[in-house]
């Protein structure tokens, strides 16, 4: 399998998405580098969901430092035997997180930092966002039952979906994003669910916002 549009795929979406089970499946269909965020070595994360308040400045400080470590150790050193890297996370998530937990000289301040550490990092040749509906999130969220994750609101889901999609369109003139439709997929279980993604995923994209859904039903982008 080829991804025509280059050898950086990013696969995104908010908490109980999916796209960590996707990422570990693309790297093994294309012997790829692989890069996942070790978000459960975050000591302030179950403090944050309590007390996010208190805790949302530590806790998003703790995340951008560990992404730039992480993508400095894997995603500019080189791999002869890889042609791929996938990450099921890109670094301006690091803002757009930061934005809705942080405010006033926090947020100025973190603001200034992430602007010094995002400078050295390539933009993805391919981001793929994974849309689902809230109630399919927590759905899931609920399913995998993470202690911490479990006080996760509706209405923190809906905020971080409204931040990806202003993410987007502040960004569609600088990368390819592919917004894909997977409320009713699984593609985890169900091979035919994971070939219809495949399949999207060897055409080539010009940069901007694309968006595919199963049954064409809808516009996510608002």
């Amino acid at each position: 399998m080829e991804i025509p549009n280059g050898t950086y795929i990013v696969v995104e979406g908010n908490i109980g998405a999916g796209k960590t089970s996707l990422s570990n499946m693309l790297s093994n269909k294309l012997n790829a580098k692989l890069i996942l965020e070790q978000f459960s070595d975050n000591p302030f994360l179950p403090l944050f969901y309590d007390n996010p308040d208190r805790y949302g400045f530590p806790v998003e400080l703790f995340f951008m430092t560990e992404r730039h470590k992480q993508l400095q150790e894997l995603l500019l050193s080189g791999d002869l035997f890889k042609n791929y890297t996938v990450s099921d996370y890109v670094f301006s998530k690091t803002m757009l997180f930061a934005r809705q937990n942080l405010e006033g000289e926090e947020l100025r301040l973190f603001q200034r930092l992430f602007k010094t550490l995002n400078a050295s990092f390539p933009q993805p040749d391919l981001l793929v966002y994974l849309h689902r509906s809230v109630n399919n999130l927590l759905k899931n969220i609920r399913k995998r039952n993470r202690s911490y994750e479990l006080s996760i609101s509706s209405d923190y889901l809906q905020r971080i979906q409204n931040a990806y999609f202003a993410f987007f369109k502040a960004q569609h003139q600088e990368i390819p994003i592919l917004i894909m439709d997977v409320e009713n997929l699984d593609f985890v279980n169900n091979p035919s669910d994971y070939q219809l993604i495949l399949t999207q995923l060897q055409k080539t994209y010009n940069k901007g916002i694309h968006r595919w859904s199963p049954s064409n039903q809808e516009n996510y982008i608002k």
